[in-house]
């Protein structure tokens, strides 16, 4: 009975050391299996916060703006008036791009003046920009005093869009209309030297 008893005890030790291992190695399974799955989460977290930063487009009042208009240095400014709400203008954008690009080695720069109110920047205008991909430079002037500011711009601009201004040091020339490629490159040339 002694051994029987002996036996009993030497058994239940075995079990009880055997469960309590397997119930250490299931408990290192699982936490290695959750373990694995916080670094799968904080991958993708991390993934998700190098997303390309929002486009964010300076915003200026006409009296930080004016400096754009005179410049007397030795390139030629194209600048023009628009906004996404404007369908002469969008329609003409891709010219004022294509002179960005074929005229960024003569000293041209293009800068894209937007209309739009500043309540819509965030869901039309840098959308815009983004789907369109626009590569000149991008403002947006937010003055509310137009009838201040409009003919510091020039006298000739009744306020319509979408306008332009073409300038370099020595002359000046505004434009209230929209243009085809041929007809602003043809105004570009007569500044190139």
């Amino acid at each position: 009975m002694l051994n029987t008893l002996v036996l009993v005890m030497v058994m239940y030790n075995f079990i009880f050391m055997n469960l309590r291992v397997l119930f250490i190695v299931f408990v290192l399974v699982v936490s290695c299996k959750q373990e694995d799955k916080i670094k799968a989460v904080s991958s993708n977290i991390e993934k998700e916060q190098v997303v390309e930063p929002k486009l964010n487009v300076e915003e200026y009042n006409f009296t930080a703006f004016e400096k754009f208009l005179n410049r007397e240095d030795d390139k030629i400014y194209v600048i023009n008036f628009w906004a996404t709400w404007c369908a002469p203008c969008i329609k003409e954008l891709p010219h004022f791009e294509k002179i960005n690009e074929t005229y960024k080695n003569k000293s041209v720069e293009v800068l894209l003046v937007s209309l739009d109110f500043p309540k819509q920047y965030e869901k039309k205008l840098i959308p815009f920009i983004e789907k369109h991909q626009l590569k000149s430079k991008v403002v947006a002037l937010n003055d509310p005093d137009s009838n201040a500011w409009i003919p510091k711009v020039s006298e000739e601009w009744s306020g319509a869009l979408p306008a332009t201004v073409i300038y370099n040091k020595d002359k000046r020339a505004f434009y209230e209309q929209s243009f085809s490629y041929e007809e602003l490159k043809a105004e570009v040339d007569k500044f190139i030297k």
